[in-house]
């Protein structure tokens, strides 16, 4: 008697096409996105500069900025959590630094370890009250949002009488530490350029015969360095596994001996370890601080990650689609001021996308369970 059983296909696995496969990334509505608005943008604001050297620069830096907190967003929404304190911890971390260094006369590496610290504790503190009171954290971190910025202003109105700290950019260029968050990079790079004539140079002024763009700025190598941190993190090693486990179903997850609350809270401390990041290139990089920096950033983060193709629900996402989805936003951030479009169509744009994302990861997420078939 023949045996065929080796021979025939498993009835329970699905072949899919490459098509099919590129079609069931997460990070795929954000490609796409990302190409489209290139496209868009190229042919209405090209003429305007967008695309020469300094203003791929501008547009570059916007997208870092969002980049960097949507990576900790990214991760954190994955294990099944929300943190809407993001920006409130950018205002925290930001004006540590500052009173650090202007009232007390710290050096500015001290006043970067102390808001990376207070920062860290702070996101640990986040996760430790979710995990006791089993309350949804988009409920704490929205109180915690309210608490640390009313702290923030508080602790900067008590010790300064001000709510915004300026002048440590000297104290910044002359210190150790502080360059790696708000210097440049490669600048060797660009002087040969400028001198081969590919980038222009200044003309005129104290920066005359200098290239326009004289190096990659810190934020961009911040951004490009945790997306490629939070990928490997998320596809390659086993804590990876554990955060998609513990977003998609935490009690099986602790079933199967997976360590669910300290993946959380490891993951509320990267989210304020990404967003003092954020705080330190905004000072070090323009020397000053105040207490309502950060506003709205966590909203934009989370848009950022959904638009890269996570699930609200979590347990379901890509690092590298909320990078992009980064770089939509400042490519049209910068884009609607290239071509001369009224600013707060950004906003109209934000929500648009964020309903448009929603609804198509939805439907995503019912074609991958099968609730649609």
């Amino acid at each position: 008697m023949t045996d065929h059983t080796a021979d025939s296909p498993d009835e329970r696995v699905k072949d899919l096409s490459l098509s099919q496969r590129f079609l069931m990334r997460p990070e795929m509505g954000s490609f796409c996105g990302v190409i489209l608005v290139l496209i868009f943008f190229l042919l209405i604001a090209s003429d305007n500069g967008m695309f020469n050297p300094d203003g791929i620069r501008n547009w570059s830096v916007v997208s870092a900025q969002f980049a960097i907190i949507a990576v900790g967003a990214c991760l954190l929404m994955i294990a099944g959590e929300f943190d809407l304190s993001v920006g409130s911890m950018i205002g925290f971390a930001g004006m540590v630094l500052a009173i650090s260094n202007v009232h007390y006369g710290l050096p500015m590496w001290m006043g970067i370890l102390a808001a990376f610290v207070l920062s860290v504790a702070l996101g640990a503190f986040n996760g430790f009250l979710v995990i006791k009171t089993k309350l949804p954290s988009f409920i704490v971190t929205l109180a915690f949002l309210y608490i640390l910025r009313g702290l923030t202003i508080y602790m900067s109105v008590t010790t300064t009488s001000k709510t915004i700290l300026s002048g440590m950019k000297p104290a910044a260029e002359a210190d150790w530490l502080a360059p790696i968050f708000g210097g440049e990079a490669f600048k060797f790079v660009f002087t040969w350029m400028a001198e081969q004539g590919w980038i222009a140079t200044f003309t005129r002024g104290t920066f005359e015969g200098q290239p326009v763009v004289s190096g990659v700025p810190a934020l961009i190598l911040w951004a490009i360095g945790l997306v490629i941190f939070g990928q490997f993190l998320l596809t390659r090693t086993r804590f990876g596994n554990w955060i998609f486990a513990s977003g998609g179903d935490a009690h099986a997850a602790e079933y199967a001996g997976i360590p669910v609350k300290r993946v959380k809270v490891l993951m509320f401390m990267f989210t304020a370890f990404c967003a003092c990041i954020f705080a330190m290139c905004q000072v070090t990089e323009f020397g000053s601080a105040g207490a309502d920096r950060g506003l709205l950033k966590e909203f934009e983060a989370i848009i950022c990650v959904v638009i890269g193709g996570a699930l609200l629900t979590g347990g379901y996402g890509s690092v590298i689609g909320a990078g992009l989805g980064a770089i939509m936003f400042g490519v049209v951030q910068q884009g609607l001021f290239f071509s001369g479009a009224e600013s707060s169509l950004f906003r109209v744009f934000l929500g648009s996308l964020l309903l448009i994302a929603v609804i198509t990861n939805t439907y995503i997420r019912r074609r991958i369970i099968g609730a649609g078939d």
